[in-house]
């Protein structure tokens, strides 16, 4: 046993979602809210007036997984980046696992063509 399989022979879970999350579309979403997210901070930081805005865009990128956390989570910057970073994951593992269904599919169907 190599500890990267259960007994049944399937891979575990940190495994697959490794697998998963290591799909480009899925590592390209997760730097443009990584982007988004270090932008929204700055431009709160700079700006002096309290009604930056630049908070939201980060959140529409990752709804709706994020808005969960940020409505149960109590108010504060920590908890603003906790809610947007759970829902990057959770939106980039169903990203990477949609595009590896898709792959996947598309491999299948051409070897059934004849």
């Amino acid at each position: 046993m190599t500890g990267t399989t259960s007994g049944s022979g399937r891979t575990t879970f940190p495994r697959r979602l490794g697998h998963v999350l290591g799909d480009i579309f899925a590592l390209v979403y997760l730097a443009a809210c990584a982007v988004l997210l270090v932008w929204a901070l700055v431009v709160s930081a700079v700006d002096t007036s309290d009604e930056s805005m630049a908070g939201v865009i980060p959140v529409f990128a990752t709804a709706p997984t994020s808005l969960v956390p940020l409505l149960l989570l109590p108010e504060g910057a920590a908890w603003f980046i906790v809610s947007v970073v759970f829902g990057a994951l959770v939106n980039a593992a169903l990203i990477g696992w949609c595009a590896r269904a898709l792959r996947r599919g598309r491999n299948h169907f051409q070897g059934r063509a004849s």
